[in-house]
């Protein structure tokens, strides 16, 4: 049975990054990502003054309750959103001036409703050009807290940094959230908020967060479930091709994993142990419409192996993919129709009729490491698919290509 091993989740490992700098005392977090984005963030940890020491297989980050280290800082966020984001919001617990920016891709993505809830909350934070975007400033004093309002329905991203800031401010916060995609993404916040020590009372659209600060702890970081769809993908579209990722079992925390239940649905066998989930090909692949809403970032999966279906595949409620490190649907709309696959969208789904893609075809990546690694699982069954920026897989998994090469190799 192959076993692949998956990299750690970025999710986890931003989330993890920023309780281990807020904790009180030294946290270790064992088997961290290493890739462009969690490396940005701990490299933006560092330029504020907390200290992160850094091994293969292990991080260890001095928590800092009072907030960066240093009174001024210019922190770079590269293209990663969580460091973009939470990072700003962990800075305004503090005290001093710092500044944020980021790559031309992540300056395009939106920020104004985590902007104007922080400002709500006392926040003195500008931006330097156009509003709602980076680069900006934050001229931290701490924060009171109190009740606030928050639209997250472009990104759960905001409801996340605004719950990792709570138990830093003095009276603790309360917020409310007028509309809410990807809730996994926040049940992982709120599992790993318990594991450092802190409580989030939920009540409807309600979320009471306690003041007093986190606890430091020792936290492993389980794989990362939108990296492993690629692999389970490449399972069901291969009859008798079987895929296991250790690690990554009925306790994992993220919600990615659900699309398993996506690809059983379509027709392959699906087990997923404790600790464990093995999908296997089956020569069946059926057509469905399916709501993605919660499960975003595996949407370019679905729709990378859509034309093998026996049906139509049709995706809804994914408005929010439009916003990410690109316009997700359109370019997926795109790229099949490159390869000659009949796709009809609309502002929240997609739908992709069966065909076989044609060879030979040149995938435009836009940049977004999601399109590039969805993609190669449409090249198991299409031969001379070529990439515009294989490289950009680096934000999430620098060795993508070589694993899914040696899986592409295995018989099955």
């Amino acid at each position: 049975m192959p076993a692949v091993d998956i990299p750690g989740s970025k999710s986890i490992t931003a989330r993890a990054l920023f309780l281990a700098a807020a904790a009180d005392g030294v946290s270790t977090l064992v088997r961290p990502l290493r890739s462009d984005d969690t490396e940005g963030f701990a490299e933006g940890l560092v330029r504020l003054g907390y200290r992160v020491g850094r091994t293969p297989d292990a991080w260890q980050v001095d928590g800092r309750p009072q907030g960066p280290a240093l009174a001024e800082a210019d922190v770079y966020c590269r293209d990663g959103a969580t460091t973009a984001r939470f990072l700003p919001t962990l800075a305004a617990a503090g005290h001093g001036t710092y500044r944020f920016d980021a790559s031309p891709q992540m300056r395009r993505r939106p920020l104004a409703p985590l902007t104007r809830a922080l400002r709500d909350l006392g926040v003195d934070l500008r931006h330097e050009e156009a509003e709602g975007h980076h680069p900006l400033t934050v001229r931290a004093a701490g924060v009171e807290g109190g009740e606030v309002v928050l639209d997250a329905g472009q990104s759960s991203q905001y409801l996340t940094a605004l719950l990792l800031l709570g138990p830093l401010t003095r009276n603790g916060l309360r917020i409310r959230v007028t509309d809410l995609v990807s809730v996994p993404y926040v049940e992982i916040t709120l599992a790993m908020m318990r594991a450092f020590g802190v409580e989030v009372v939920r009540d409807g659209e309600v979320f009471e967060v306690p003041p007093g600060g986190y606890r430091a702890t020792t936290y492993a970081i389980e794989p990362d479930a939108s990296t492993a769809s690629y692999f389970f993908a490449a399972a069901a579209v291969t009859p008798g091709r079987e895929v296991t990722v250790p690690g990554l079992g009925s306790a994992a925390l993220q919600g990615d994993l659900r699309f398993v239940e996506v690809l059983r649905r379509m027709g392959a066998e699906v087990d997923v142990a404790a600790d464990r989930t093995t999908v296997r090909g089956t020569g069946v692949l059926r057509g469905l419409t399916v709501t993605m809403r919660d499960i975003s970032d595996t949407m370019p999966t679905l729709a990378a192996i859509a034309p093998f279906a026996s049906g139509p595949v049709r995706i809804e409620d994914v408005a929010n993919t439009r916003v990410k490190e690109c316009d997700r649907l359109e370019a997926c709309a795109e790229n099949l129709r490159r390869l000659g696959v009949d796709v009809a969208t609309g502002p929240d789904w997609i739908e992709i009729r069966p065909g076989t893609p044609l060879p030979d075809v040149g995938i435009k990546s836009y940049g977004d490491h999601r399109i590039v690694m969805s993609f190669a699982v449409t090249g198991l069954r299409t031969p001379g698919l070529s990439y515009d920026d294989p490289g950009c897989v680096r934000k999430t998994f620098p060795d993508f290509h070589e694993a899914f090469a040696a899986l592409s190799a295995r018989k099955h």
